[in-house]
């Protein structure tokens, strides 16, 4: 999605909303999509995947096999009695649900009843035909043996998580479910990496455009790049500080051999911060190495002015000089004017005046080139 088509989605649901309206009033957009519902239950030793057509066939699945843990996965919200659902069975807060529709959150992490978690992530995909970033909100609720998760798209990057959980590698299966919400917000984290990769060959691509044909059309495409790392910025550093107070919280929460998996996610976000720093001071070395290329052509082109302006001048002097056509004698009284021009009657004068320019302009070249005056153009 361009980043165009973005701002529109986001002012679009601004006006659908009703100004004033009460806090925890849910209010589903117009383009949300219809919900599809995904269900993973495992534990040690089983493991089960499947999409239900509806959502009481999803709620009758996760209280039939209250043992096992289980990942409720909704993708789509438009439906409000689904919503409203959700609130009541899951015991959610309405102002939490209304952040998960109101889906331009900030990463955050709040602890509500029960000791439990509400997360809000945000995956990142790099539109390679825009050159833009198109982020996706991704709302994570943690229960006693259930994760929550939904997102507004059908499409996400937690396939290699759920990979993981249909194989059954690793330790997923056997720890409690904030490792889980760990898991899904690693992967979410990881996924950033990549889109840097893009945008650092997307900058080297700017650059070989600079030095070869610099135009109006790259500095806009900097400027737009440089205010997509902006948005970039604003995302990560909450995930930072996201990745922070989870931390900090007590061992009723998340217990302390859960934390050292959180803090692998605080040191990614601290290096995704010093790369998006990175690549922002490279967009502004673009920028100079921009306007340094067209000064470089702008000095270029004057010099060829110059060198030409220079070769016309005793040119334009000598043709001026034999333009004012002095009479050499007065036709009523037949007296010759001794100091006029004799040359306007030579019968070879015209031919001698131009190769007389001709060897004066070869000089003019020779001297430029013996002062090395070409050499830069």
């Amino acid at each position: 999605m361009s980043k165009r088509r973005s701002i529109k989605r986001h002012r679009n649901k601004i006006i659908e909303r009703k100004v004033g309206s009460k806090p925890g009033h849910l209010f589903v957009p117009s383009e949300a999509l219809h919900p599809r519902f995904f269900l993973m239950s495992f534990s040690e030793n089983h493991f089960s995947e499947k999409e239900l057509p509806t959502y009481e066939k999803l709620l009758q699945e996760v209280k039939a096999n209250p043992e096992a843990r289980h990942w409720v996965d909704i993708r789509g919200y438009g439906d409000l009695s689904l919503l409203e659902h959700l609130t009541h069975d899951f015991g959610l807060h309405p102002l939490q649900v209304e952040d998960v529709i109101n889906d331009y959150q900030r990463p955050k992490v709040e602890e509500f009843s029960d000791d439990r978690l509400f997360l809000i992530t945000r995956m990142l995909r790099w539109t390679a035909e825009q050159y833009s970033l198109d982020d996706v909100q991704l709302s994570i609720f943690t229960g006693s043996n259930y994760v929550l998760t939904l997102q507004s798209d059908y499409q996400d990057c937690l396939e290699p998580l759920r990979d993981r959980i249909r194989v059954g590698k690793g330790i997923i299966r056997q720890r409690p479910v904030v490792y889980m919400a760990y898991a899904i917000i690693d992967v979410v984290m990881d996924h950033y990496f990549p889109v840097m990769g893009e945008i650092s060959n997307y900058i080297d691509e700017l650059e070989q455009r600079i030095l070869v044909t610099p135009s109006r059309t790259i500095l806009a495409d900097i400027l737009d790049l440089k205010s997509e790392l902006v948005k970039l910025r604003r995302i990560v550093w909450p995930e930072r500080d996201m990745m922070g107070e989870i931390l900090r919280m007590h061992e009723g929460i998340v217990p302390e051999n859960m934390k050292v998996y959180f803090r692998d996610a605080y040191d990614h976000a601290v290096q995704l911060i010093d790369l998006i720093d990175s690549h922002k001071d490279m967009t502004s070395s673009l920028i100079e190495l921009y306007m340094s290329t067209v000064s470089n052509r702008m000095n270029e082109i004057m010099k060829v002015l110059t060198i030409i302006s220079t070769i016309f001048i005793p040119l334009s002097f000598i043709v001026g000089l034999y333009g004012m056509n002095f009479a050499r004698e007065n036709p009523e009284t037949g007296n010759t004017y001794r100091y006029s021009m004799p040359e306007l009657y030579q019968p070879y004068g015209y031919p001698i005046l131009i190769g007389l320019m001709a060897v004066l302009v070869l000089f003019q070249l020779y001297f430029f080139y013996r002062k090395g005056w070409f050499r830069s153009l």
